[in-house]
């Protein structure tokens, strides 16, 4: 007998994008046999293959930009992937199709980023991948390792600092467009630096978060799709940790 499944909150999802949720009604529907039966089930191993293809093309896109910066590309990739976020958020089941569309538009906004960064600090892209690569492959060992244990409370609590920061970062981006900034944030300052490693501290936990629901999936039987979805998912939080990482980097270089 299935749980009843609880009312959602604001605070539902880590990664806004990926949670325990989704895979529960993936796997619902599956039951209820209203996706192709002839259809397989999520594995680890196949979500972290669509993982490393949606890479590829998410690298792809980022050379091209990256080569070619333009402030269409960074603004059309943000905007644009937010939207296919949102629509896969609510249409799981065409994630094979959303995903690559996602990792193509959000090459377009990494790369013009790290044009923009790279022409204020030489190394300072290389120095940012180093450090994501270093960021993941860390939390991964942590979590294969049980140090940290992905228990509701922990949960809980990284998704509510999550949603914290989301709504920090809209806030100031609504007062950007007034001429105004949010004090300390991201600033070269004792301050600004310490709230910047806090953020990138909570973006890594999630990492955690989105390990532990790459098996959730597998364990529930959600069907195949998903592993493009959880693969999208993980990309969204790399790339998070990617750009604070360059912002942080800026900041003890005194550029930011």
């Amino acid at each position: 007998m299935q749980q009843t499944r609880r009312k959602k909150g604001f605070f539902e999802s880590s990664n806004p994008y990926l949670n325990e949720e989704r895979f529960a009604s993936s796997s619902a529907s599956s039951l209820t046999g209203t996706i192709d039966e002839d259809a397989g089930q999520m594995t680890v191993s196949g979500a972290v293959n669509k993982t490393f293809l949606l890479g590829a093309i998410m690298l792809a896109a980022a050379a091209f930009s990256y080569t070619f910066p333009s402030p269409l590309l960074i603004w059309g990739g943000a905007i644009g992937g937010l939207i296919v976020v949102i629509i896969a958020s609510r249409k799981m089941e065409r994630s094979p199709v959303l995903a690559p569309i996602y990792a193509g538009l959000e090459g377009f906004f990494v790369g013009g980023i790290s044009a923009m960064y790279a022409s204020m600090m030489d190394g300072i892209v290389m120095q940012a991948v180093a450090l994501t690569f270093g960021v993941f492959f860390s939390m991964l060992a942590i979590y294969k390792s049980g140090l940290i244990k992905v228990t509701k409370s922990f949960r809980t609590g990284v998704m509510m600092a999550t949603g914290g920061i989301l709504i920090l970062y809209l806030v100031s981006i609504v007062m950007g467009f007034f001429g105004m900034n949010i004090p300390f944030l991201h600033e070269a300052t004792p301050l600004g630096l310490v709230i910047s490693l806090g953020i990138l501290a909570i973006a890594a936990l999630n990492l955690l978060l989105d390990f532990d629901l790459f098996e959730k999936g597998e364990e529930q039987g959600a069907p195949e799709y998903m592993e493009w979805f959880a693969g999208m998912g993980l990309l969204i939080t790399l790339v998070w940790i990617y750009v604070e990482i360059l912002r942080i980097l800026a900041i003890f270089s005194g550029r930011e």
